[in-house]
């Protein structure tokens, strides 16, 4: 990164598991950037979705509630905060019934194209980013400084997980584990509305066996090349 650099922004893309939050946490913190969750923006649509009553699954009252809806994202010494018309709705997003319905949320058109104007705006806003998701690189931030795409073994990626929900007090199986990561790969990749993909340009980790400053230091080393 040249010195002095007033705009930068980092995409890190890639499948559930992949360890795509914790590394953009780690590496803003390492950076000095801001880390933009988008997943808690589709979670916070969500949220309202349900309020309204509308099936997630519908698309066109899902895009009508998108439309409708004010979002915006800001920043203090918690991390980022999002406001959905008017009001912080960072704890409420982390309702069950809410992080089980994104997925369908996120596969309608309205809902990408409002979301990727967001999420556009707020690059300008804070200037020195880091986005990660799964279309941050190839649809949102085509142009990015630097793309990442993390991925890791369907196994490897399970095993995560498990030990996450473990960590919680939740039991799973490993197996169901696997075969909802498996699922929710299958879907992401194949949907109609920005599947996942590798981004052009996109420098590819493997995050297999590596912890996650291992994986970060790569990075900075990409960064500062």
């Amino acid at each position: 990164m040249k010195k002095n650099c007033s705009s930068y922004i980092i995409t890190i893309d890639g499948p559930a598991g992949a360890g795509k939050s914790t590394i953009a946490k780690a590496l803003s913190k390492k950076l000095g950037f801001i880390y933009i969750d988008t997943g808690a923006m589709y979670r916070a649509l969500t949220l309202k979705v349900l309020m309204e009553g509308v099936d997630p699954k519908d698309h066109e009252d899902v895009g009508k509630v998108s439309k409708s809806s004010e979002m915006k994202i800001d920043y203090d010494e918690d991390g980022m905060n999002i406001f959905l018309d008017g009001e912080n709705v960072k704890s409420k997003i982390r309702a069950q019934e809410v992080t089980e319905n994104p997925s369908a949320v996120s596969a309608v058109e309205a809902v990408r194209n409002k979301m990727m104007s967001i999420q556009r705006r707020t690059a300008k806003k804070f200037k020195t980013t880091v986005f990660e998701g799964r279309d941050m690189g190839s649809v949102v931030f085509p142009g990015a400084d630097l793309k990442i795409y993390l991925d890791a073994g369907v196994e490897e990626r399970a095993r995560r997980r498990w030990k996450e929900l473990k960590a919680k007090g939740q039991s799973a199986e490993k197996s169901k584990v696997i075969r909802s990561i498996e699922k929710r790969d299958k879907y992401d990749r194949s949907r109609k509305v920005a599947p996942l993909t590798v981004p052009q340009d996109a420098v590819i980790i493997d995050t297999t066996g590596k912890s996650i400053l291992e994986v970060t230091e790569e990075i900075i080393s990409l960064v500062n090349k």
